[in-house]
């Protein structure tokens, strides 16, 4: 039998969260509102399956470009092209930059 790869294979160690962190997310980090030229941290929530980004994406800055639904397209830069992924606010979070 072939190996399967699947969207969530080799991610044993990199989607998991540590036992102090597991439970439901703030309320905060879903109602934040994101403008449009804002730059944002891709930081997959592992309990929400729903609206998650490739795991190669996970820890990437990206511009958030727009909205659509309750969701924001976000390009990222991934070697010489930028792509634009769709993405839940859950996975997302500002990017406080120096």
């Amino acid at each position: 039998m072939r190996k399967r790869r699947g969207f969530r294979a080799n991610t044993r160690s990199l989607l998991r969260k540590r036992p102090r962190d597991r439970g439901k997310i703030s309320v905060g980090k879903l109602l934040y509102d994101y403008k449009i030229g804002e730059k944002v941290v891709i930081d997959i929530e592992p309990s929400v399956h729903k609206g998650m980004p490739h795991r190669r994406y996970q820890g990437r800055i990206g511009i958030v470009d727009g909205k659509r639904g309750r969701a924001y397209a976000v390009s990222v830069k991934q070697g010489d092209a930028v792509k634009e992924i769709t993405v839940l606010p859950e996975h997302l979070k500002p990017h406080v930059g120096a």
